[in-house]
């Protein structure tokens, strides 16, 4: 038989209040990032980042709800169906509609192996009780 892996997304590991989900983690997924963010509307966002030092471009899909994107000045709107890929030195921020929003998160570094950053392995300390 196959291997494969199952799991509840309310139920995985979770840092950041909750708003950051150990989804790559918790599937044992090792040659890409991915994680579920639960951004709920009264948030300020996602905060604004580029990968420009670590190469890695980044796929959003929202599950549910709705977020606004800033990347690099433009402004776009994503709801379900939705697909956005950001390259790496490409500034980002995602900003959650008025009623939250839930979105999937992969990425990669292209021609590279996928390093998993501490933050995202399972039991490591939440960087908001530090």
């Amino acid at each position: 038989m196959g291997e494969y892996t199952v799991k509840r997304i309310d139920e995985l590991e979770a840092i950041y209040g909750g708003s950051f989900k150990r989804a790559r983690a918790e599937l044992g997924v090792s040659s890409f990032g991915m994680q579920i963010l639960d951004l709920p509307p009264s948030v300020t966002g996602y905060p604004e980042h580029d990968h420009g030092q670590d190469g890695q471009e980044e796929v959003y899909v929202v599950l549910r709800g709705s977020a606004d994107m800033d990347i690099d000045g433009e402004h776009v709107t994503i709801e379900p169906d939705t697909l956005v890929r950001v390259a790496a030195g490409t500034k980002r921020k995602v900003v959650p509609g008025d009623k939250g929003a839930r979105l999937l998160v992969i990425g990669g570094t292209p021609g590279q192996v996928y390093e998993a950053p501490a933050v995202t392995e399972l039991g490591a300390p939440d960087p908001m009780s530090q």
